[in-house]
């Protein structure tokens, strides 16, 4: 199924020079954003306390971050969880307060509030705990990239496995450049959303060089720009519909998930817009100045008769 046909070629490679040097400027900037700025890491990842809480009727956040202000807790994070009645807050470690004294200190000052509040839950987040979860975070995100690396030296050729894991890393630094940027809460729903745009990502990038491999066997007469152009013209209508559909979907989660999908949302939707641009005009034009041919991807035919060695 096609949404629509594009008769002629268009010309991507040409352009080729000029989308990696933008892609190389984005780059560095991320990574000195991330040098300098750092993610602002959730409870996930730096310890802390949470306290989810239900009201009789729909809360006022407003009222409830001015009532922790008043309490001293200027650093607590306070927003809905599913419905307007139910409020996540969260706290940063306290040294000098357990986990235990300070919620009894929270629910005590909010019930003087609103008597009527039920607690949910109260959970403690170790700074030990935490500092492994980030641990386990980069070494899951380390075996993925491995493991996709691994599996397109095997389906195609290193050419391929290098591009297109250059083209993956580049959407991830990005993605975490704008959280450093903006100092979005980076949780464990964020990094599972980067790991989420990987797999998606890889995806699309193996779907054109399904398509170069195909052409190389078709276009005999035809050189690698063209053979490259060809496969990302012909894959642009599969591209656009899998790019809107799932946008579409996360779009949703995005207006309407609530504060809780809010950054998973984000996240996949700065990965989703780059990736379409990594896969098309990152991943193909290094695969080209990599030196890929025809006779990296098919056999060669040694001829009847033919010796491999000259004997004297």
């Amino acid at each position: 199924m096609e949404l629509f046909r594009i008769k002629r070629d268009i010309p991507f490679m040409s352009y080729g020079r000029l989308t990696t040097s933008i892609s190389a400027v984005t780059f560095v900037l991320a990574v000195l954003l991330l040098a300098t700025k750092g993610l602002n890491l959730g409870i996930d990842f730096t310890g802390g306390t949470l306290m989810e809480i239900s009201y009789a009727q729909n809360a006022d956040l407003g009222k409830i971050r001015g009532t922790l202000e008043e309490m001293g807790f200027q650093d607590a994070s306070v927003q809905h969880f599913g419905t307007a009645k139910d409020v996540l807050i969260r706290f940063p470690i306290k040294q000098e307060q357990t986990g235990a004294k300070l919620s009894e200190q929270v629910i005590e000052g909010l019930r003087r509030q609103e008597a009527s509040l039920d607690i949910k839950r109260v959970e403690f987040v170790g700074p030990q705990v935490g500092e492994e979860m980030y641990n386990y975070g980069i070494l899951a995100l380390m075996l993925v990239i491995a493991g996709i690396m691994v599996y397109l030296a095997i389906r195609f050729e290193w050419r391929f496995a290098v591009a297109a894991i250059i083209a993956n890393l580049h959407d991830i630094v990005i993605i975490l450049g704008f959280f450093a940027f903006f100092q979005w809460e980076f949780s464990l729903t964020v990094l599972a959303g980067v790991l989420a745009i990987l797999g998606y990502s890889i995806n699309e990038s193996v779907v054109v060089f399904d398509r170069i491999r195909e052409n190389f066997r078709k276009m005999r007469k035809a050189s690698v720009p063209e053979v490259i152009n060809n496969a990302i013209t012909r894959t642009m209508s599969r591209t656009v519909m899998t790019h809107a559909m799932t946008q579409t979907m996360v779009f949703s989660m995005l207006i309407f998930g609530g504060d809780v999908l809010h950054y998973f949302a984000l996240a996949l939707t700065i990965g989703i817009l780059f990736g379409i641009y990594s896969s098309v005009l990152v991943a193909s034009p290094i695969l080209m100045w990599l030196g890929v041919s025809r006779e990296n991807l098919l056999p060669v035919q040694k001829e009847e008769g033919a010796e491999i060695d000259d004997l004297p």
